[in-house]
This record gives C-alpha cells, sequence and structure tokens, in this order.
C-alpha cells in the first residue's frame, strides 16, 4: 500500500527545517519503504490556482489560511496502515508538529 506522510506545523517549526530528520530517511531507507519526499518552501512562498467559470484565478499564499500547514512530504510503501502509523510515529517531526498519513491511489 501506497501513502503520503504529510508534514505539518506551525511557523516554529521553520527553525526543525534545516534539522533533516535525525537518521529517519536512512532507517526508512535501509527498511525498503522510503520512495519520495522533500521539504517545501514557506506557506508565503505560494501560489494558489483556481479555475470558476472558466476564469483562472490565482492568489499568493497558501490555499488555506490556518496557523499549521504542510511544510514536506514522504511517499512510503508498506504493508498497511498500521505499518504506516509506525513509521509516522518515528519521524521526528511528530514530535514537534503534526504528520497525516493519506493513502494514495495507484493505478
Amino acid at each position: 500500500m501506497h501513502y503520503m506522510l504529510m508534514i505539518c506545523g506551525d511557523e516554529s517549526a521553520a527553525e526543525h527545517a534545516n534539522d533533516g530528520c535525525g537518521g529517519w530517511s536512512e532507517e526508512m531507507r535501509a527498511r525498503g519503504v522510503l520512495r519520495g519526499g522533500g521539504g517545501l518552501r514557506p506557506p508565503n512562498d505560494a501560489t494558489t490556482v483556481r479555475v470558476r467559470d472558466e476564469q483562472l484565478l490565482l492568489s499568493d499564499g497558501p490555499f488555506a489560511e490556518t496557523k499549521e500547514q504542510i511544510g514536506g512530504f514522504c511517499l512510503i510503501e508498506c504493508a498497511d496502515l498500521d505499518e504506516a502509523i509506525e513509521i509516522a510515529s518515528k519521524h521526528p517531526a511528530a514530535t514537534y508538529g503534526t504528520i497525516e498519513i493519506r493513502p494514495m491511489y495507484v493505478p
């Protein structure tokens, strides 16, 4: 099963952005579950795209006005949700932010 881990945090999480993952990525690569991922630039660098009534609407900044924003993501492949939870719980961001686990549609 493929899952996306969305790494979320508030503005204070930015101080952790350059800390890396403290060996988490290396451990998950060695286990054969990490398929990809990366960090995102801050939400104020985002551009949001919408099309309504055939009109392109662009806005600066993130889609949602919330305190927590997605700061990065990881793509993992594992047996089931229980394993995905175990993997996410080991990510350093789980100690200062939130990790949302989402199953993916895979053709």
